[in-house]
């Protein structure tokens, strides 16, 4: 039972512990640290699932939760260290499909996960054709993180991969380097703005005819950068 689950919590420990525990289960996770990059990517990729932190900046997971609900029936599991009859309460009237408290077990949570995304029947293989996304010549397969240019593989990092999949998701539009770097944070979470530069270089190395002169992979001068040719 794969998915694609989006895991948002500020405490950067937690978090890399909860990806490598869903990805261990064959599952395919991004991870954010606010509420407001949470709603942005629950928004733009719509994952199978989740998994929220309450105390989050900017946003707290019962905005988040919130918005969700009044966006989507994308399955949420709550995670906070507040357990109070009340809270939880909130969070279940808010339509969270379960909460736990901290601490908890990697493996009471990995089996939280999955009784979750069996009762929502919203697994990958449950709408595979949803996991690809093509745009501009490029194939970007979100559940077997494969990449494809003109048909051809290739071979990118797990950054490299995020980069496009964001990408191909809004082809034209301009993403700042500090939006791509969101995009990596549950890979590279040391990176600057800079390296945005160097992932895209990379990139263009590999899906470009002429690197010196890209068709796809466009620099837009003062903002960043876009995907050019359109949703195929």
């Amino acid at each position: 039972m794969c998915a694609y689950v989006l895991v948002a919590e500020d405490d950067e420990m937690q978090a890399e512990l909860i990806r490598r525990s869903l990805l261990s289960e064959g599952h395919t996770v991004t991870v954010v640290h606010d509420g407001r990059a949470a709603l942005d990517e629950a928004r733009r990729s719509r994952p199978d699932l989740v998994v929220l932190d309450l105390m989050l900046p900017v946003i707290d997971g019962f905005g988040v939760c919130r918005a969700l609900r009044g966006d989507d029936d994308i399955p949420v599991l709550m995670l906070t260290a507040r357990s109070t009859e009340d809270d939880v309460l909130l969070g279940l009237e808010l339509g969270a499909d379960d909460y736990m408290t901290k601490p908890y077990s990697p493996r009471e949570l990995m089996a939280r996960i999955r009784t979750v995304l069996r009762r929502s029947g919203r697994t990958a293989e449950d709408r595979r054709e949803d996991t690809v996304v093509r745009a501009a010549g490029l194939s970007v397969d979100r559940l077997r993180h494969e990449v494809r240019c003109d048909g051809v593989p290739v071979e990118c990092t797990p950054a490299e991969f995020e980069i496009l999949l964001a990408m191909a998701s809004e082809p034209e539009r301009v993403f700042t380097r500090r939006q791509l770097l969101q995009c990596t944070r549950g890979f590279d979470r040391s990176s600057t703005e800079r390296a945005i530069d160097v992932h895209i270089m990379n990139l263009r190395r590999k899906t470009e005819a002429d690197p010196r002169r890209p068709v796809r992979l466009l620099t837009v001068f003062g903002f960043g950068y876009k995907l050019s040719g359109g949703r195929e």
